[in-house]
């Protein structure tokens, strides 16, 4: 039963979020900036809170870029969602396997791909950085993106740990990048995490407000 899920259950959520993304209205503000790093040669790590990664997975589909995936039941079943959109997988975690989550991400780089990570995820405190991300990204010497998205159609789980967003057909969807954020080799990581959350958090508020513009 389990291996019939894993077969079936990812191939259902690339359907449904493919149905979503063709049937949607989308914008994007601030792509210039992703643009520019790519232009100069630049990778990045992509920053995003967990509750808006699932319409990240249309719109950044064959974007060559791998995101940091738990090695959980559900991390199995979001890894292999995210190959069908052409999205590759560092399995790991901030919390469990960080070291093999962290040697997949450097090998990633290396072999010319982006980072994607949700520095809340991927059980939270909801909307809290850990220290993680500006640590890999002051060990890599990357700058860090940060990118939202607002939906104004969405299933809301209010009762999950960070109100996980679900996109529904025939909606407007506002894609919104920020400034990148650089870890200097000296920074305080406490201090660059704190940045990040306030970076996201502005994001959010700045995308929502566009969304009816």
């Amino acid at each position: 039963m389990k291996a019939l899920l894993r077969l079936i259950v990812p191939r259902l959520a690339w359907l449904y979020i493919t149905f979503v993304g063709m049937t949607s209205r989308i914008r994007v503000i601030g792509e210039e900036r992703r643009s520019a790093l790519r232009r100069e040669g630049k990778r990045f790590i992509y920053a995003f809170w967990h509750a808006r990664q699932a319409f990240l997975l249309y719109s950044h589909g064959n974007d060559h870029v791998a995101v940091l995936v738990s090695k959980s039941a559900d991390g199995e079943l979001i890894a292999r969602t995210m190959a069908l959109f052409g999205i590759n997988a560092c399995r790991g975690s901030s919390s469990r396997q960080a070291v093999a989550g962290t040697k997949a991400m450097v090998a990633a780089l290396r072999d010319g791909f982006d980072l994607g990570i949700t520095p809340d995820g991927p059980r939270g405190p909801a909307r809290v950085v850990k220290a993680g991300l500006p640590a890999l990204a002051r060990t890599l010497q990357v700058p860090i993106l940060p990118i939202t998205n607002a939906l104004s159609r969405k299933i809301v789980f209010k009762k999950s740990w960070d109100r996980y967003e679900v996109p529904l057909p025939f909606g407007k969807v506002l894609i919104r990048y920020g400034e990148p954020i650089i870890v200097e080799p000296g920074a305080d990581l406490d201090s660059k995490a704190a940045e990040i959350a306030r970076a996201l958090d502005r994001l959010d508020a700045q995308a929502r407000g566009e969304l009816e513009r």
